[in-house]
């Protein structure tokens, strides 16, 4: 049996936790994958897995899994470097993309990607947690905001500005804050992600200060978020290419516009091994291309308010 063969099946059952779904996903019986597996063990002379209902890793298994993982990618690479002398890209992109985004803009540009490196299998999941690159096999992740330091390389996408909006209606039963301060009287909604403890971030002057408000809903849906503000909640912190839609249509308003809560960047995240991937350069530059400088989002916005100043 193939060393790097072998090595794919064990990586796959791992992340599968099954023997059953890794020989799904293999393409082959299940007694193929049993097969490799035994032969693995009985080469290395150690036991790789704990066999109960969930097959799980032991910890030598887990050692030889990050060896495994990294050599599979180093494989995939080596093939990816000889693509950049013809116009194909090919073999696998696993990639982690946060849901509002997503279902906004990335689904349509992703598609167009797609189609543009057929021989390219993209493999999606939509998520707004931070996935563990490593641990849970991904290329690359779309990740909104100020990113923590890490070992991860980042490139930035766009701009991710914010702004606290409510409905006209709301504005009109409550009165709209004129400082960050009188926040502590208003009705808000709440993104738990960014924030957990029911405070709002927002700059005054060169400092960041924090803001009590008062909950009226907590999500963790962007969607939802937008849909509570529209219907007349109460205050939002939204992202501009999740509110402009709204605020264009005259179902949002922007408030305390000199306390924009700052919103970091859109930006694709991956590890340093796959620095020189032709795959990810090749992503990254088709999302800069597709989303533009500024964002498509922030022309429709300022066009709008240039109409309405």
């Amino acid at each position: 049996m193939n060393k790097l063969a072998e090595m794919h099946c064990f990586v796959v059952t791992v992340d599968t936790g099954s023997i059953s779904e890794a020989a799904r996903r293999l393409g082959t019986a299940k007694s193929v994958v049993s097969q490799r597996i035994r032969q693995l063990e009985k080469r290395l002379g150690i036991i790789l897995f704990d066999r109960g209902r969930q097959v799980s890793p032991t910890e030598a298994g887990k050692v030889f899994y990050q060896h495994c993982v990294r050599i599979l990618a180093d494989v995939e690479h080596a093939e990816e470097a000889i693509l950049t002398f013809t116009s194909e890209l090919s073999g696998n992109l696993r990639l982690s993309a946060p849901m509002a985004f997503s279902s906004r803009y990335l689904t349509q540009i992703l598609s167009s990607f797609a189609l543009r490196y057929p021989s390219l299998r993209l493999d999606i999941e939509y998520d707004d947690r931070y996935v563990n690159l490593q641990e849970e096999n991904f290329d690359a992740a779309i990740r909104i905001g100020e990113l923590p330091d890490s070992s991860l390389v980042a490139r930035s996408i766009a701009g991710n500005r914010h702004l606290i909006c409510a409905s006209p209606g709301y504005i009109a039963t409550y009165g709209a804050p004129q400082t960050p301060e009188e926040l502590a009287e208003h009705h808000a909604l709440l993104y738990v992600h960014r924030e957990p403890h029911g405070m709002w971030a927002l700059p005054v002057g060169n400092l960041t200060e924090s803001f009590r408000v008062r909950s009226r809903m907590r999500t963790n849906n962007g969607f939802q978020l937008l849909e509570g503000a529209k219907a007349g909640m109460g205050l939002a912190i939204l992202p501009t290419f999740l509110a402009v839609d709204a605020i264009v249509a005259g179902e949002l308003q922007i408030v305390l516009t000199s306390h924009e809560p700052r919103g970091g960047n859109i930006s694709l995240v991956y590890r340093q091994s796959q620095r020189t991937s032709p795959k990810l350069e090749a992503l990254s530059n088709f999302l800069i291309e597709q989303i533009g400088s500024p964002p498509i989002w922030e022309q429709q916005l300022t066009a709008y308010l240039e109409t309405v100043s």
